[in-house]
């Protein structure tokens, strides 16, 4: 067995110089790995907490749930998904934002990511200082949908709307979401003027198109369309740039005239900014072959979700792009979180 030398002698200034250069020349070319590469091999070391900012059940968390397990497996540790419900998801987010243990992360909705500290300057975060994207998991379009006693339909709703005025209402699942910000953002394109209703939930909008206390909606599609089947509802058209996988019957509405106008609701997996970068990267990668798997994308599907499994750096300009949007529609509408 070697002998270790327990009093080495003090290296001169020259030698100690030399030895710094020797080691930095070393891990610049690959030689030893540097902090974040070892933190990339050695991580996770215990259970990872998934923040989830919506109740059981909710869309966010049939989505971290699905995604859990795979994830797991993958990394040789449990992953615990933790509901922390309120605001609009940012009080997850906000404890994902300060969260220093580098074992949280957390499934976030757009809002979250992009417009919670313009509509909300005194959030204890800012989504685009404070968070890393890590991948987009999940997007979805919205339906845009009229109620029953509506007389039109399809291209001619939105014409009909547009004569109405104000005299026409809209309901969303509350102020600053994003079927509100959607509504306003087709009503500058269309010309409607149709007035807003917020409403506690999807559920409690779903009732006042049934009754016919408001005329016009944006649903998610797996909401919407049993009511669309069901003849309760009629559907006008779908937010995604084209058709939607999701709802291939359904025109866009760029189809029906409103010409580039696109909405998508997300998820995406997100992390604190303080996590080294390789591990952001290992988690991308990790994620992005997850949700592609077609035992995870059939359940996605199934839950009203196409998948993405987007880069954290297609994310980031994601982010980016949408957040500006939206800064747009919420200054000229002065939109304020409540």
């Amino acid at each position: 067995m070697p002998r270790i030398d327990t009093h080495p002698q003090p290296q001169a200034p020259a030698r100690r110089r030399f030895v710094q250069t020797l080691l930095g020349a070393s891990l610049a070319a690959g030689g030893v790995a540097a902090p974040s590469v070892r933190a990339a091999e050695t991580w996770p070391n215990r259970p990872i907490r998934l923040l989830v900012g919506f109740p059981g059940g909710s869309s966010p968390d049939l989505v971290a749930r699905t995604v859990a397990d795979p994830l797991a497996q993958a990394l040789g540790h449990p992953v615990v998904v933790d509901n922390r419900s309120g605001a609009g998801g940012n009080i997850a987010a906000g404890l994902l934002a300060h969260a220093t243990d580098d074992h949280t992360l957390g499934v976030l909705i757009n809002g979250n990511m992009t417009i919670a500290k313009i509509l909300n300057p005194a959030l204890n975060f800012d989504p685009l200082k404070d968070l890393a994207p890590v991948s987009l998991l999940t997007t979805a379009p919205l339906l845009l949908v009229a109620s029953t006693h509506v007389s039109s339909h399809g291209a001619e709703v939105l014409q009909e709307g547009r004569r109405a005025g104000n005299r026409w209402s809209y309901g969303s699942p509350g102020v600053s979401t994003v079927a509100h910000l959607g509504m306003e953002m087709l009503k500058s394109a269309t010309g409607m003027a149709a007035e807003h209703v917020p409403y506690p939930g999807n559920p409690q909008v779903i009732n006042a198109l049934l009754v016919g206390d408001v005329q016009l909606a944006l649903l998610p599609p797996g909401l919407a369309m049993p009511q669309v089947h069901a003849g309760k509802l009629q559907v006008v058209g779908v937010t995604s740039a084209g058709r939607s996988s999701l709802v291939p019957e359904v025109p866009s509405l760029a189809e029906l005239g409103v010409k580039g106008f696109q909405l998508d609701i997300w998820d995406a997996l997100a992390a604190p900014v303080g996590l080294p970068r390789t591990v952001v990267a290992r988690l991308s990668d990790l994620m992005a072959d997850i949700v592609r798997r077609p035992e995870v994308r059939e359940k996605l599907y199934n839950q009203g979700w196409q998948v993405a499994g987007q880069s954290s750096e297609a994310l980031a300009q994601r982010i980016a792009s949408e957040t500006q949007r939206m800064r747009g529609v919420i200054e000229r509408n002065h939109i304020q979180a409540q």
